[in-house]
């Protein structure tokens, strides 16, 4: 595998980072005690159409809250070629019943492509560089149309994500990230699906509380991490997708 050269970036997108990294730090002040939905409120006046919420499809708390404040918000799904067939066609009732657009986000490479340039199964040899290929340079080309990433991450799911901030400047992506459910629990996104009757992935209700691509997600035991099983078997935690400078070094080694 070869390696490419680290992009630098030009005076004009220096400044843009700048303003962005501003405006978020001004933000994170602001809203540092904030609900979702004031969260929300703030992303979709600032950012307008220049807004855009990604979504694993395990369940469509955050699109649905989303949609609220952007009608029409574009969602962005990483179509890896890897998925359970659950969670496409959870993906499939969210474009039907919510108020949003959902916008599938591919590799470069397909499955057949990359087996054939770089071997089968290449997620069992390098989870890491698989992720790379297949989510992290694909979301990067993706929100280069955008000024604000919502996501759902929450300081619930994981040791990792603790100290998640609502809203915070990606040095890695270079766009300002808004997590409006950071400080929710595992107990609230449940209730609030409920509530609303959102769609969610019937994998969630079969052993499957992290749901990722087929060939690294296992069932959960009762009593383990709710992240045990991804990766099963590697130190690794996280796609990558929220992983900063790290991630980025490994999506260059795995082009």
């Amino acid at each position: 595998m070869s390696t490419t050269a680290l992009h630098l970036a030009s005076p004009s997108e220096r400044d843009e980072h700048a303003r962005l990294r501003a405006l978020a730090a001004d933000a994170a002040a602001e809203l540092a005690d904030a609900d979702a939905d004031a969260v929300l409120a703030w992303a979709a006046r600032t950012f307008g159409d220049r807004l855009a919420v990604t979504s694993s499809m395990a369940e469509s708390v955050l699109p649905h809250l989303a949609s609220r404040h952007r009608p029409g918000v574009d969602v962005l799904f990483l179509d890896t070629g890897y998925h359970f067939e659950q969670t496409l066609q959870t993906r499939d009732r969210v474009a039907e019943q919510l108020d949003v657009t959902v916008v599938d986000v591919r590799p470069r490479r397909t499955v057949l492509e990359q087996d054939a340039e770089l071997g089968p199964r290449l997620h069992d040899r390098d989870p890491g560089a698989c992720c790379a290929l297949r989510k992290v340079e694909p979301l990067r080309r993706a929100l280069a149309g955008y000024d604000a990433w919502v996501t759902g991450v929450r300081r619930a799911e994981s040791p990792t994500r603790a100290g998640t901030p609502l809203v915070a400047f990606d040095e890695s992506f270079g766009i300002v990230k808004v997590n409006p459910l950071a400080a929710w629990s595992d107990a609230e996104v449940a209730l609030y699906a409920e509530l609303h009757d959102l769609p969610a992935n019937p994998l969630l209700d079969q052993g499957y509380p992290s749901i990722g691509c087929g060939p690294c997600t296992r069932r959960v035991a009762p009593g383990e991490d709710p992240r045990a099983g991804r990766w099963s078997g590697f130190t690794k935690t996280e796609c990558g997708l929220h992983g900063g400078p790290a991630a980025d070094e490994r999506e260059r080694e795995a082009s």
